[in-house]
């Protein structure tokens, strides 16, 4: 797997992997009928590093890295990862994650912040969990999922 920086030519493979799962609704605090051009100017935002991960030269996953506030809380990084649906399973966030910690250190941040994990994500809760995040606070019932309804969304925090 090569993990790499994001490059115009990756837009169209990133709005492949981010679309379905913004359509989904389960597990990003985002419109389900965003359009792909305001979630890729989301992914791309100002601030944000991006990458792709590929595999064989093909990209099956992308996320940016960014400060979590600005100000004193600028040595708090903030992620977001995606996996293409079709690869879920293969390490490919764990991967991910494990260069955007070095990436994040490298950059300066000394610690990780997610502000908003949906509880119902399991997957991505006990990988968090496995890579030395702390559950710090919970938000009862602050995201609507489309099957489960109102669940909680979770903040995870780690020195780096």
């Amino acid at each position: 797997m090569l993990i790499r920086a994001a490059t115009t030519a990756d837009r169209a493979a990133i709005a492949g992997i981010i679309m379905p799962i913004i359509r989904a609704g389960e597990t990003y605090a985002l419109d389900r009928d965003m359009d792909e051009e305001p979630a890729l100017a989301f992914w791309f935002a100002p601030g944000n590093a991006v990458f792709v991960a590929e595999v064989e030269g093909q990209v099956l996953g992308s996320y940016f890295c960014r400060a979590n506030k600005a100000g004193g809380g600028a040595h708090v990084a903030n992620c977001g990862y995606a996996t293409h649906p079709q690869a879920t399973g293969r390490g490919i966030a764990r991967a991910m994650a494990l260069h955007s910690f070095d990436h994040a250190r490298a950059a300066g941040f000394r610690a990780m912040q997610y502000n908003f994990v949906v509880a119902t994500n399991d997957r991505a809760v006990r990988l968090w969990l496995s890579l030395g995040f702390e559950q710090v606070g919970r938000l009862p019932q602050a995201f609507d999922h489309p099957a489960s309804g109102e669940v909680d969304a979770l903040v995870l925090y780690r020195r780096l």
